[in-house]
């Protein structure tokens, strides 16, 4: 007798034979169903709950930095300190914003007075305005800070960096070279070394920052490129032929930059800070250059009589040291994994 034909229902054979066609055509059906438009579940989805639910596609996962900037944009701590930066940078560039005076402007009548209509601040020894030059003085802290960390980062980078990539003897020179940096005092080398310059620019302060904060950038990048010439991508590259500089720049550095960039953040704080103590020690920045640092050590002869003067350039300096490393943590936290 002729078998009779397999039954279809929506172009598909419905097998007869007892527990494995009622398998086969679960299987079917579950792949028919992964497959109907609208279902949620289309090719290149992520299942139920993930990115690609009703799209019919998945997302692009996110990199290391789109992931910390998705982190820090939601992060409280980083906001509050970036809008205090942003402000001290447009005051820095462009102080006759919010100060409409002469810093070096001074009346020996009203010296020492305290809080007046149309200065707020009062006015300090010289009868200079407070408030004017603490605006001002926002631009000689900043512009050291910002130039320092720059110096500091791009030459402990490079030869950390090097010394990570190439290791051998050039490691082990540049590791004693960095024990002799370190074992100086920062205070005491910049009394040594600045009072021999006679310049009166921030040229000297910045070089002389350069010259002892390259040691700890170094360290971090020779360790952070050590780890990265481990992975696995670096040693498929140089299977494959790559060269030393390709891999540096490709594969390498921006794997290993991140530390370097958390570590610089709070060390720029740290270096406005150390431009105040120098300024106040009379090694740093002299007048007629406008410093917060000049006017703290003004300031400390008269404190018990006007203490209004040390006060806000004090208070000035306290607060924008503090968003710098706010903002330092903040990024150290979106971008080390560990943390997360």
């Amino acid at each position: 007798m002729p078998e009779p034909s397999e039954p279809y229902e929506q172009g598909r054979a419905i097998a007869p034979t007892g527990a494995g066609g009622a398998a086969d055509l679960a299987m079917a059906e579950a792949r028919t169903l992964e497959r109907t438009p609208g279902s949620g579940l289309e090719e290149g989805s992520t299942g139920p709950g993930g990115p690609g639910v009703g799209t019919g596609r998945a997302k692009k996962p996110r990199s290391l930095w789109s992931d910390a900037w998705h982190d820090l944009i939601r992060n409280p701590v980083f906001l509050v300190s970036a809008l205090v930066i942003v402000f001290l940078v447009v005051i820095s560039l462009w102080p006759s914003l919010i100060a409409s005076g002469d810093p070096l402007s001074c009346d020996l009548a009203k010296a020492q007075e305290g809080s007046q209509p149309g200065h707020p601040f009062g006015f300090d020894g010289q009868g200079c305005d407070v408030y004017t030059r603490t605006v001002y003085g926002a631009r000689t802290s900043v512009t050291v800070g910002v130039l320092s960390t720059l110096g500091v980062a791009l030459l402990g980078s490079v030869l950390g960096g090097l010394a990570g990539f190439f290791g051998g003897t050039w490691d082990g020179l540049l590791s004693r070279i960095t024990d002799v940096f370190f074992a100086i005092p920062v205070v005491l080398g910049g009394l040594v070394l600045l009072s021999v310059v006679t310049s009166n620019t921030v040229w000297p302060v910045i070089g002389f920052m350069v010259l002892l904060g390259w040691p700890q950038i170094s360290r971090i990048a020779r360790g952070a490129v050590i780890t990265a010439k481990q992975n696995d991508y670096v040693q498929a590259a140089r299977a494959l032929g790559a060269s030393n500089s390709r891999m540096m720049l490709r594969h390498i550095t921006p794997n290993a930059i991140a530390p370097v960039i958390v570590v610089a953040t709070i060390a720029l704080g740290t270096y406005i800070a150390l431009e105040a103590t120098l300024s106040y020690l009379g090694v740093g920045l002299k007048p007629p250059n406008v410093s917060w640092g000049i006017d703290i050590s003004s300031a400390s002869a008269y404190i018990r009589n006007a203490p209004h003067m040390l006060l806000w350039p004090a208070g000035a300096l306290a607060v924008t040291v503090l968003a710098f490393i706010m903002l330092g943590d903040a990024v150290r936290d979106a971008l080390d994994p560990k943390l997360r």
